[in-house]
């Protein structure tokens, strides 16, 4: 495809993403991006809401009543809007059937030019991984739809698991430490490194993204814009970090030694096995269990910045310190503000 550039566009065109539509805006990681794209005061922002949901919005949000049952209720509230942010929990298809593609038809009927899908996590361009923990199908159905109708571009923000959420929330299942048992599970050796992010990261991520111009001026503008993500993953991290640097930081911050946990090695191929024999039983936990232990296979396939740069430096994000991000998450933790969603 041709490079488009700003001068080329037709009267009226406005190079900058001023309308950004936001779906789960009072949710874990929605509340984070939507608190960033204020803190920058570049965008009018509209969060989509159920009639059921209560959740208080800050102020110089728009709220929009939608019904996932009247698509027309969708295409209205997405009309005129730049680009659709799409965060939702675990549970969202329940309302009305699949909730993110109900979404996407909608962007496309409203003329929305970007989608980011809701697709956090482990890397979303991995599909054999994606596969493999039972995560793939989702993001792989809403790509080929956004292609198929032709209107809208997607970016997905390639995160990593989120650091705070994935330490401390449920440790166990997670990254293996488990903070109120002081218990370690290291796979294999405990050194295999993964890309992960923290909330903070991610919002200034989209936030710093959603600020760059659409298209480049002309052809002597090298600068980045959005369209340069266009289709593709946009890749952040935090941290490149293995499970003993974290269970370092771990021992750093609660001011404890090895003496006062319980430490076991366990090899992840197994490890990864037997969790997806508990799903298939409905054990509680074991989806997590399962997936948190393929990303740390020794393949490197949990360290997206495998692929290339990552647009931290695009970005101007800052170099985060991993204590204050392990003090962080155990706030949350405290503050009971870890939940699955």
């Amino acid at each position: 495809m041709a490079t488009e550039f700003a001068k080329n566009q037709p009267v009226g065109f406005s190079n900058r993403v001023e309308k950004v539509a936001i779906v789960g805006a009072g949710g874990s990681i929605g509340s984070v991006i939507t608190k960033a794209l204020l803190g920058t005061g570049r965008h009018q922002i509209t969060a989509l809401a159920r009639t059921s949901s209560t959740i208080a919005l800050p102020d110089g949000v728009r709220r929009v009543v939608i019904d996932y049952n009247d698509e027309s209720t969708l295409v209205e509230a997405l009309k005129g809007q730049d680009f659709l942010i799409i965060t939702l929990g675990v549970s969202a298809a329940k309302d009305g059937g699949n909730a993110e593609v109900k979404l996407v038809k909608a962007a496309a009927a409203a003329g929305v030019p970007y989608v980011m899908p809701n697709a956090y996590g482990a890397d979303p361009l991995n599909e054999k991984m994606r596969r493999e923990l039972h995560s793939a199908e989702q993001f792989l159905a809403v790509k080929a739809l956004i292609e198929k109708l032709g209107v809208s571009r997607w970016i997905v923000l390639g995160c990593g698991f989120w650091y705070e959420w994935s330490l401390v929330g449920d440790g166990q299942n997670r990254f293996g430490i488990d903070f109120q048992r002081r218990t370690v599970t290291f796979f294999d050796d405990g050194e295999e490194r993964i890309a992960t992010s923290t909330w903070d990261q991610s919002g200034r991520a989209v936030a710093s993204f959603l600020s760059l111009k659409r298209l480049p001026d002309d052809e002597n503008d090298k600068s980045p814009t959005i369209e340069n993500w266009a289709n593709r993953a946009l890749y952040i991290a935090s941290f490149r970090v293995n499970q003993k640097e974290m269970f370092e930081s771990a021992k750093r911050v609660t001011g404890t030694t090895d003496g006062d946990w319980m430490i076991e090695y366990v090899a992840s191929e197994m490890r990864f096995t037997a969790a997806v024999q508990a799903m298939e039983r409905g054990e509680k936990g074991a989806f997590l269990r399962q997936m948190y232990t393929r990303v740390f296979f020794p393949t490197g396939e949990g360290d997206h910045s495998r692929h290339g740069p990552l647009a931290n430096s695009a970005l101007g994000l800052p170099v985060e310190n991993i204590d204050e991000a392990t003090k962080e998450g155990l706030r949350l933790f405290n503050l009971g503000a870890l939940g699955f969603d």
